[in-house]
């Protein structure tokens, strides 16, 4: 039997002494035929064959003290963070971390969400919000007859009102207040009002004018529609007044308005 590359043979090739072959293959010719893949890296410079672990956030795998791969753990219980149990066995999986439903209602029917943003972490429905604002204005006007036909408009006032919240549309409740100013000459009468309400009606009874009369009506009302998410819509708030005799007139308004704007 004859030796070949990198083969070597020794002994005689009888029992007592048989034959006996060993090779010796160069790491070079070796690491051609390894790869890295999924989990392992390869150098093929050295031939160095080590586990390729993630950076990811939230990856905690180490090295043991025996040299072999390992999840750290705590009471049984995989060290994932907060809101997990269990540690991956059969047995034990891993799973939220809930409690029970605490209130009579049924959690099928007002149970809110959980959800995954982009970066993998879990997050509620959004927070409700409720926001307030208040617009005001004071308009005067040159000595102008009060009408005589009942729950005449006099001017409207609009503002817009905007829903903050771009996830869930609002309701919005309002407060509105109209203050119409008259002069009310010896015999002469007026109401004022909001719309189609008059509720306030004077006649003066005395031997001279009266200066200065108003009543500050108020209401609060839904509106019909709720705001759509993100959305404005214009509220107006008409002043109006009637009934006029006797020579009444009006020479100012004051519009209030403020808004409860509901989201949740």
């Amino acid at each position: 039997m004859e030796a070949g590359t990198n083969v070597v043979v020794s002994g005689s090739g009888s029992a007592a002494n048989p034959y006996v072959i060993s090779a010796e293959v160069p790491c070079a010719d070796v690491r051609a035929c390894l790869s890295a893949g999924p989990g392992i890296n390869l150098d093929q410079g050295t031939g160095q064959i080590s586990a390729d672990l993630s950076g990811q956030a939230g990856n905690n795998i180490i090295i043991g003290p025996d040299g072999g791969l390992l999840v750290p753990t705590a009471g049984g219980q995989v060290l994932t963070g907060c809101g997990l149990t269990g540690n991956g066995a059969g047995a034990t999986p891993v799973k939220a971390n809930t409690q029970a439903w605490p209130y009579g209602c049924s959690v099928d029917t007002f149970g809110g969400g959980v959800y995954c943003d982009s970066q993998g972490r879990l997050r509620s429905e959004p927070r409700g919000r409720i926001s307030f604002t208040s617009y005001s204005e004071s308009r005067d006007y040159n000595d102008v007859p009060v009408p005589a036909a009942q729950n005449t408009v006099l001017d409207t006032f609009t503002v817009n009102i905007s829903n903050p919240d771009t996830c869930r549309p609002a309701m919005v409740i309002t407060e509105r207040e109209v203050d119409v100013y008259m002069v009310l000459p010896a015999g002469a009468a007026a109401g004022s009002g909001q719309g189609s309400d008059e509720m306030f009606y004077l006649k003066n009874t005395g031997s001279s004018s009266m200066v200065g009369v108003h009543s500050q009506s108020c209401k609060v009302l839904p509106e019909s529609v709720p705001l759509a998410p993100g959305a404005t819509m214009p509220i107006s708030l008409s002043a109006t007044a009637g009934r006029g005799a006797g020579g009444a007139y009006y020479y100012g308004i004051i519009f209030i308005l403020r808004a409860l704007i509901i989201v949740l």
